[in-house]
């Protein structure tokens, strides 16, 4: 209404009505229920055929229509002589259609006219109009009839509550009496008759005498309506009284020994206690609650806040619990069927059911596993699960931001629940499930709280025998709870919730690892789900070899599986469509390519290192292990060094260590001891969009380095990777694992690594080891020996002839190479 009243505001200031031109023949739309009144804007809305044909054509034209009112709401297709023959041009100001074809317009009515003859009745009404001119004799008895009117009209829109007051200093400012009359009219909930009577009255002293009688009479029902709300009220006090008799009745009813429903709620509460086996505080603070419950009357708000109080407590499993099955042998042959691999996992758990079949009452651990995404972190957890014979709770830590929602909101706010730790735990009904906490390291924190910080109270075994939650508000024993986190990295968990819980890695799959893992659970499970069961569909170990190498780059199984749905939909669908009778039930290499199309991934190492100044690196992801390139040149300048692809600080510094190594040991590479005197050395690591950083890259710059200053090209079958100090010292680095399967992924044969790493490689698996050749360093001046090729062969790897890794032998490792080769 507020609006409505503006926007009349606005049109009364900005444009007289009275100058615009009407065309002589007008398309005419009959209204049911509504009159609309000139300088007035009005919303209405259309569904009738005819009259939406007539707003789709006029609305974009002249959009100026007739409107009049049907003399019967209730006629569907009305003829012209059911319409009234006075009604109100007016101009379209918008529309809007709503989804069942239906249109809501707005309109401004511009003149009173009256319809002489109909020219067209279909598809719509159209006739002659003529325009009505209003008769008025200024006098004084006008003027104060006109008083009168803005007098009545104040006090009405003061007694309705949907009316703005904004209308009152509307109507006295209002000076036309014509316009007064039809802005008073249009805000009157009348009858259609009463109103069409209105439009119809030309005479304006004779609108003002209706006007003023029907506002006494509107006035009168609605002061009518506030006694009769008045006596409501003194109801409403008659029906407390009867409350506390009622109250009376109820002690009367105790007395004589006859229950009632309230009674008999309280009775089942009790029982409900008595059988939920509470610890002790639980056990007082139900009784407690329960004798308030007892004197809280139900219509009370605080009744609803109790008994859901005591529902939450007497529905959560105190003292019910799942038993473990504690044979070792049939949880090993569980673990093996749901997973393959990953032994060290499977071997803790199985620690834990053999100290738990010899002790009993042992608290449960708080694993973490570790890995890249796709590596199966959640589902080992619903597998461990199913060995132990525990019910099965997972929560997804992502994104949680609030305290509350692991310790619970405290019963004084509106809507409070208990944490999510309880509530699966009440929907697990088992006070020692496997509670898995997904995507622990992606918990953020806020101006609620932070939830991490609510965590280390759950994950600590010595504390959490006690849990509170801020709703229960008595402790809850959490320690026959096996908590399991997962994350992809250890970087963003806090340090004292890290120390709480035991990490296990799960590091990224090899090539034959995943080819197992597809042969046995992916391709049947993508069989079954493609509705390929009852047909006879295999893979050739090539095949899916091929799809391993071209088709993912990953360390785990996630997109693997994917691309294997992929080529199962294709030949579900060839079915579907009875294009393909005879669909194949192998696939092999040479089918790939019209299920998956060209393949995405390449092993463009040799093509990138062909040249000097470029070598390749070990990195590590949270994805698992990935190679990097480390581009070099030099150009005229003022000893100036350049280093893109967004370098974290860190990785800069080891750029101007390797710079500096270079410098010194100019004279043994053969250098001019001024060569950077007048240059400028640019250094890049491409993929500029992702952020790098760390000191693993040290030797890898140091190679390009000198590989772009002696004119030596790197070797293309070789990565390496670890820090450099300025004397030329290569320190250890993490994530050896990730890195040599990710250089075994690319095709790189052989790997630098420093010397003290070397005990990590015990983490690789023994078809790696025996695949790779590995050489271990003690300085910078060993990786150059080993990395850059001989300068008599340079020349030739300009032109494309990458080296040659060296040759296997029969057992399939490959041939020794200097003395500072270290063996996986």
């Amino acid at each position: 209404m507020a609006e409505r009243a503006k926007s009349e505001k606005r049109f009364e200031t900005e444009e007289d009505l009275s100058k615009v031109e009407l065309p002589d023949i007008l398309p005419v739309l009959p209204l049911r229920g509504i009159v609309i009144f000139p300088s007035q804007i009005h919303p209405f809305l259309v569904s009738r055929a005819a009259s939406l044909k007539l707003i789709d054509e006029c609305g974009g034209t002249s959009r100026i229509i007739g409107l009049t009112a049907q003399k019967n709401p209730e006629e569907e297709n009305p003829e012209p002589e059911a319409l009234h023959a006075r009604g109100t041009a007016v101009r379209i100001l918008k529309m809007l259609k709503y989804p069942d074809e239906s249109v809501r317009v707005l309109v401004q009515g511009l003149a009173r006219i009256e319809i002489q003859d109909f020219v067209q009745r279909e598809p719509y009404f159209t006739a002659h109009v003529a325009r009505l001119e209003e008769i008025f004799k200024p006098e004084r008895e006008a003027e104060a009839l006109q008083a009168n009117l803005v007098s009545q009209f104040s006090k009405f829109v003061s007694l309705v509550p949907y009316l703005p007051d904004e209308l009152q200093v509307m109507a006295m400012q209002v000076r036309d009496p014509a316009r007064l009359t039809d802005m008073v009219a249009s805000y009157l909930k009348i009858a259609v008759e009463e109103l069409q009577d209105l439009l119809s009255t030309l005479d304006i002293r004779s609108r003002l005498e209706k006007l003023i009688v029907i506002l006494s009479r509107e006035i009168e029902l609605l002061e009518l309506g506030h006694k009769i709300q008045s006596q409501v009220q003194s109801e409403l006090n008659k029906n407390q009284r009867e409350y506390y008799l009622r109250q009376q009745l109820k002690a009367i009813q105790k007395e004589l020994g006859e229950g009632d429903a309230r009674t008999a709620e309280i009775e089942d509460l009790e029982k409900k206690i008595e059988a939920a086996k509470m610890s002790e505080e639980a056990r007082k603070a139900a009784d407690k609650e329960l004798d308030r419950l007892r004197m809280i009357p139900p219509e009370s708000a605080e009744h609803t806040v109790v008994r859901t109080y005591l529902d939450w407590l007497v529905s959560l499993p105190w003292g019910a619990s799942t038993e473990d099955n504690l044979d070792i042998h049939n949880a090993h042959k569980v673990l093996d069927e749901d997973h393959y691999d990953l032994e060290k996992v499977k071997e803790r758990i199985l620690e834990f059911l053999a100290v738990r079949k010899l002790k009993h009452d042992t608290k449960g651990p708080i694993l973490c596993f570790v890995g890249p995404p796709g590596t199966g972190k959640t589902s080992l957890g619903r597998s461990i699960a199913r060995a132990l014979g525990r019910k099965f709770v997972r929560l997804s830590l992502g994104g949680i931001r609030d305290e509350a929602e692991i310790r619970g909101h405290r019963r004084t706010y509106i809507g409070s629940l208990p944490g999510r730790i309880i509530q699966g735990l009440r929907n697990a009904g088992s006070n020692n499930p496997l509670f898995i906490l997904d995507e622990v390291d992606k918990l953020g924190a806020d101006f609620r709280g932070d939830p991490a910080s609510a965590l280390l109270e759950v994950l600590d075994p010595e504390q959490n025998s006690a849990f509170a939650d801020h709703y229960l508000d008595v402790p809850f024993d959490l320690s026959h709870v096996l908590f399991v986190t997962t994350a992809n990295v250890l970087d963003t968990i806090p340090p004292a919730l890290r120390d709480r819980m035991e990490v296990l890695e799960l590091p990224g799959y090899t090539e034959e690892e995943k080819l197992k893992i597809g042969q046995r659970y992916l391709i049947p499970r993508e069989i079954a789900e493609n509705g390929l069961g009852d047909r006879k569909l295999d893979f050739t170990p090539e095949a899916i070899a091929e799809i391993i190498r071209s088709h993912t780059r990953e360390a785990g199984l996630r997109n693997l599986q994917r691309e294997i749905g992929r080529v199962c939909r294709k030949i579900a669908r060839s079915i579907a469509e009875g294009e393909d009778e005879t669909p194949p039930e192998l696939i092999t290499p040479e089918m790939l390519k019209k299920y998956l199309g060209p393949p995405k991934f390449f092993a463009e190492v040799a093509e990138r290192t062909n040249e000097p100044g470029v070598a390749t690196g070990l990195a590590w992801t949270p994805n698992g292990g990935d190679i990097i390139f480390i581009e070099c040149t030099r150009m005229n300048g003022q000893k100036g060094l350049i280093l893109t692809g967004s370098l974290g600080d860190v990785m800069k510094e080891s750029a101007q260590a390797a710079l500096s190594y270079i410098r010194s040991r100019a004279d043994r590479l053969s250098l001019p001891t001024d060569f950077f005197d007048k240059s400028d050395i640019h250094i890049h690591v491409p993929a500029g969009a992702i952020p790098k950083d760390g000191p693993s890259a040290g030797v890898t710059i140091a190679a390009a380095l000198a590989s772009m200053l002696t004119g030596r090209p790197v070797r293309a079958d070789v990565a390496m990777t670890g820090e450099i100090t300025l004397r030329g010292k290569v320190l250890p680095v993490g994530g050896i694992k990730e890195k040599v399967l990710a250089a075994r992924r690319a095709g790189i044969h052989t790997v630098i690594l420093p010397r003290r790493n070397e005990s990590d490689l015990e983490d690789i698996p023994p078809e790696v080891r025996a695949e790779m050749e590995t050489i271990f360093v003690d300085a910078v001046d060993e990786v150059l020996n080993h990395a850059l090729r001989a300068p008599s062969v340079a020349g030739a790897a300009v032109d494309g002839a990458a080296e040659r890794p060296p040759a296997p032998t029969e057992a399939g490792k490959p041939k020794p190479a200097a003395a500072a080769v270290g063996r996986a």
